[in-house]
């Protein structure tokens, strides 16, 4: 059977960084499992979408279509035919999103298009490192590799607003204090929701990134994966 390795934890924690990491060491799929939520929440806001109507949102969650490349190098997702890989990381997204993610109608959905693409990857040979909230617990219980990457909220928030500034380097507007308050809204509402709840799964490994350096991160994973598999 092909190596499947889950990739949990809170947003800013460097999963999509160590993810990608962690799939050309191996040289096995990667799928950010965030992307295809923060896709679902672009098309929302882009058609107007009430995103504190719940039922609003569930009514919608099978409309767009989403598609995502599995390529580490070269990650790309399209929502009907457009290329959104750019605008779902797009600030009005990143507020949004949490909300979006916490409707089960909408969790249902992309888990199960989720585990599709895990099992299409698996019948390949190819094998898949697949990050985001709910992976190790709901999406691929009998994962080979579980790991529930954290850091501190300061450290995220530092992580976050440097990204912010790059992808807007001509704002003069300082990101730190809005990627702090953002974060911890987040870890919030994917904590307490009610489908499928961010927490660590019994048999996940924990690493906490707060003081590792991205390339450390992405040893300890490797290291687990050989390991177990």
């Amino acid at each position: 059977m092909a190596l499947t390795i889950a990739i949990d934890g809170p947003a800013g924690a460097g999963k999509s960084s160590a993810a990608k990491g962690v799939a050309r060491m191996l040289d096995v799929d990667y799928i950010d499992t965030g992307a295809m939520y923060r896709a679902l929440t672009w098309w929302m806001l882009e058609h107007g979408i009430d995103i504190d109507e719940h039922d609003q949102i569930a009514a919608h969650a099978h409309d767009p279509d989403i598609k995502i490349t599995w390529d580490p190098d070269q990650p790309k997702i399209v929502v009907d035919e457009q290329d959104v890989t750019a605008a779902i990381r797009e600030s009005r997204v990143s507020d949004c999103v949490s909300r979006v993610s916490a409707v089960p109608a909408i969790r249902s959905r992309l888990v199960d298009l989720q585990r599709a693409m895990v099992a299409q990857s698996v019948r390949s040979g190819r094998g898949v490192v697949m990050e985001g909230r709910d992976i190790g617990t709901v999406v691929l219980p009998d994962a080979s590799v579980k790991v529930f990457l954290t850091a501190d909220v300061e450290v995220r928030a530092a992580r976050r607003a440097a990204e912010d500034r790059v992808r807007d380097p001509n704002s003069n507007a300082d990101h730190s204090d809005a990627a702090l308050a953002n974060l911890k809204d987040r870890d919030a509402i994917d904590s307490t929701r009610v489908a499928s709840p961010l927490t660590m799964a019994a048999d996940a490994v924990q690493i906490d990134a707060t003081d590792l350096t991205l390339d450390e991160v992405i040893a300890a994973i490797a290291s687990l994966a050989a390991q177990r598999w």
